[in-house]
């Protein structure tokens, strides 16, 4: 079979016209950007073009898919184009399958093999190019690869090659990334494709739609169908409203990625001759994938995605509505081997809300094993990479403390030797942990780890009868561990085909493990959860269902489920959607075998806290495992250096006005604070600078004191006095007089409130005779004085006594002889005798 031509293809594919293009950019720089439409045929058709270019010298091609299915299916096209078989000069490995040999030339790899190849090899020794297929799709793995291989073209290949593929990506932007890499455009199509809107209802199941529309396209179109549903549950529903519906020569097909290679094959081998078929997809048939016959496209226009929570450490599933770049990736499927049609369950004004791109994942996924993976080539930091979206510092920093707990890093953030083991396994991080424990106590507890560590990695194999299924492992592990066709479980039915996956998966484990212990040491279900999830123990909190999980998050059960009752469970996984995350896969836990298996990781410490509740300092001693406490008992005698510091925080939290502030208190702030407004050396009294200082003028007048309303015996004033040197304790009362004597001999408080412009409020008949207004702060500013009347009422307001008495006051005498008429208004107030009391005016 030539080059040109193709089974899955016509004869020329529009990828073609560019191909000497793109294989003169390869000649002439290191790095080349390739965009082409889907359908274009860059995938079987560019490796295979570049095999004989003479700048590879005989090197190998590696080629990264970013799906399973994906890079399966285009190594065995890619090996028939050349009429052979995958193994040969072309092969594929991907984690628990591999087909390579001594010819291989092109190998298709995916699942983080191309991120291992570095890890074992920085350098990429025999490699000439990686071509990375589907960038678009912006998979953590392909963007990790991506970062690392630039790191190594930079400082260890100079010859190293580099070519990003895509069909619906801002390729000028990867073209920067890569230095100004050049990027070749192929502009054709293979086939049209049209496309129509039918908008779905929002009262009427999805999936039920979705079937009514499967089956007026199979009446009204010839030719095979593909539909886009978000997700392996959606699928199976529609599957059921499609049994017995369609006519005979149409088969159904699910096609998603927790299928078996037997079943994933099945939906994507073409139709037997005068049948057709409908294939029920997720994303994973979006792209790298032809599948032939389908002239249909029917695009539910939702996808699922993984969405981590650095605050919470969890990651839950998330519909979302498809972007634009993906409904157009979707639509290509039609176009692949003759015109097509699309049919998008949504209206022409939804489609223009559609968000350009697909979020990276790097931006929304568990970034553990890219720490992992990171630490082990010896990049400290990820801004020493250079990446098109950057790791997120929540959620790289969450990383990090999740491989510290693991102690896959040390403190510093370098890989420890139990970190190399943990990358080496090819496992998730806590998988691997996992493993790697259960292996030191020998083969049946390696057995079991691996049969939970599969059972995590699956589709769940219990199906709830109209119900979610119990959460308990345990049921799971019975199932899978038991030679049975079918059994029910407490009202939940097993999938055999997931059971046997699991055990497929399960058996890939246990060939990875190279050493396991000659001891021979029980553990239980929950053991082997809490290796892998020390963060998910789980304490129950007052009622059945409701938890607390060691890292501070609370969870829940239905309290139906069995293990609603129990006191520790362990949770594997858990919906975050709410306040409280639903636990959705857990173990009863044995807390004390727990304990004695990580006892350095029980804590015990004298807590002495301000509790806000009771306005008390409360001394505790507790002894805990992360957030969870696990002991408690009341210390009578707590350290008094403990309990001043809690008191102190429980006033500041508090605030300097619940403070139990008398007037003679209150007096000396509001002195201090004017004297402060004037001469700046003096202390600030304000609450912010009192909260501030409470260790140096309070603290000293607390000893003792566990409650906020026991400071009312300390006397503030005295308190507030310590911020004073001793001359400005002799000052004060100079500077701001707490009173001043009128010509009554009365003394009179001087209030302070306003620091501008204190007041001094006094009667009127108390200071017949004095001409002057009374100055503080050393004559330097005059007091306000706010002039009453016998039944002290504000009459004036002056700071100029002088004054008043020269012109105000007649107005102020002839309405006060209206109102009190008895009283002494004399005419000249400057001579007249000052009156305390209620002096009556003369008989005339």
């Amino acid at each position: 079979m030539t080059l040109g031509e193709d089974t899955f293809s016509p004869v020329t594919l529009p990828i073609d016209p560019v191909l000497p293009a793109l294989l003169m950019a390869l000649a002439t720089h290191r790095a080349v950007v390739l965009e082409a439409p889907p359908g274009a045929g860059k995938t079987t058709r560019v490796p295979l073009a570049l095999l004989d270019a003479p700048w590879l010298a005989g090197q190998k091609i590696v080629m990264l898919e970013p799906r399973r299915l994906a890079a399966r299916a285009a190594a065995h096209r890619l090996a028939s184009n050349l009429g052979e078989q995958a193994g040969d000069r072309i092969g594929y490995r991907m984690r628990g399958d591999s087909r390579t040999g001594p010819r291989t030339r092109v190998e298709v790899v995916t699942e983080g093999i191309l991120t291992r190849m570095l890890r074992d090899d920085l350098a990429l020794d025999g490699i000439g190019l990686v071509i990375f297929d589907e960038f678009h799709e912006r998979s953590l793995i392909a963007d990790t690869g991506l970062a690392l291989t630039i790191a190594t073209m930079g400082a260890l290949r100079e010859d190293l090659r580099v070519l990003v593929m895509s069909a619906t990506l801002d390729g000028d932007a990867v073209a920067q990334l890569l230095g100004d890499a050049p990027v070749i455009r192929s502009e054709g199509r293979a086939w049209p494709v049209t496309t129509r809107h039918l908008a779905t209802r929002a009262d009427i199941r999805l999936e039920a739609q979705i079937a009514r529309v499967v089956r007026d396209a199979v009446a009204e179109e010839p030719g095979s169908l593909l539909v886009f549903l978000p997700g392996a549950g959606e699928i199976h529903r529609v599957e059921g409203y499609l049994h017995g519906t369609l006519p005979n020569d149409v088969t159904v097909h699910a096609l998603h990625g927790s299928l078996s290679v037997a079943a994933q094959d099945a939906a994507i081998v073409p139709a037997p001759a005068g049948r057709r078929k409908v294939v029920l997809a997720t994303s994973v048939a979006e792209t790298s994938l032809t599948i032939e016959g389908v002239r249909v496209v029917i695009d539910s226009g939702l996808m699922r995605v993984p969405r981590f929570s650095p605050r919470t450490g969890l990651t839950r599933l998330e519909t979302i509505r498809v972007s634009r770049a993906s409904a157009d990736q979707r639509r290509g499927r039609a176009g692949r081997t003759e015109p097509g049609v699309c049919i998008r369950c949504w209206s022409p004004a939804d489609e223009a809300g559609l968000v350009p791109y697909t979020r990276p994942e790097i931006l929304d996924a568990d970034l553990a094993t890219l720490a992992l993976d990171l630490a082990l080539a010896g990049v400290a930091d990820p801004a020493e990479l250079r990446w098109l979206d950057p790791p997120p510092a929540a959620a790289f920093a969450q990383a990090r403390e999740l491989l510290q707990l693991l102690g896959g890093l040390d403190q510093r953030g370098r890989i420890t030797p139990h970190g190399a083991a943990l990358a080496n396994l090819g496992a998730q991080p806590r998988l691997a942990h996992m493993l790697l424990r259960a292996a030191e106590h020998g083969r049946p507890a390696l057995e079991l780890a691996a049969t939970v560590a599969a059972l995590i990695e699956e589709r769940d194999p219990l199906r709830g009868a109209g119900a979610a299924p119990p959460v308990d492992i345990q049921l799971r592990i019975d199932a899978v561990q038991r030679d049975v066709e079918e059994v029910l479980l407490q009202g939940a039915s097993v999938d055999r085909q997931v059971i046997q996956r699991v055990r497929d998966t399960r058996r890939q484990y246990l060939d990875r493990i190279q050493y396991v212990a000659t001891v021979s040491d029980e553990i239980d279900a929950g053991m082997a959860l809490a290796w892998a999830y020390p963060d998910r123990v789980a304490q129950q909190r007052g009622a059945p269902g409701r938890f607390l999980l060691r890292n501070g998050r609370g969870a829940m059960l239905w309290p139906s489920d069995a293990l609603a009752h129990d006191s520790w469970i362990v949770a594997a996984a858990i919906d975050d959607s709410g306040r409280d995350g639903r636990v959705t896969l857990a173990a009863r836990v044995d807390i004390d075998a727990l304990l004695a298996d990580d006892p350095d990781a029980v804590v015990t410490r004298d807590d002495v806290v301000w509790e806000d509740a009771t306005g008390t300092v409360q001394a505790r001693r507790r002894t805990t495992l992360g957030a969870l406490v696990l002991r408690e008992v009341i210390l009578p005698d707590p350290d008094p250096a403990q309990l001043l510091a809690a008191l102190v925080s429980g006033i500041a939290r508090a605030g300097i006005a619940a403070l139990p502030w008398s007037d003679a208190a209150n007096s000396l702030r509001t002195r201090l604070a004017f004297v402060h407004h004037h001469d700046s050396s003096w202390p600030d009294v304000s609450d912010a600078a009192l909260t501030a200082g409470l260790d140096h003028w309070l603290a000293p007048s607390l000893a003792g004191i566990r409650k906020l309303a026991s400071i009312a015996r300390v006397d503030l004033a005295d308190a507030l006095r310590r911020l004073l040197t001793w001359a400005q304790q002799r000052q004060v009362d100079e500077l701001a007089p707490e009173r001043i004597e009128v010509p009554t001999g009365s003394r009179i408080a001087v209030d302070y409130t306003d620091p501008t412009s204190p007041q001094l409020a006094v009667r009127l008949q108390e200071v017949f005779g004095m001409t002057t207004t009374p100055t503080v702060f050393g004559g330097r500013v005059p007091v306000t004085m706010q002039l009453l009347s016998p039944g002290y009422r504000p009459v004036q307001v002056t700071r100029d006594l002088a004054s008043f008495w020269a012109t105000g006051y007649f107005d102020v005498r002839k309405d006060l002889r209206g109102r009190y008429p008895k009283h002494h208004w004399p005419d000249d107030p400057l001579v007249a005798e000052p009156v305390r009391g209620a002096r009556r005016r003369r008989p005339s």
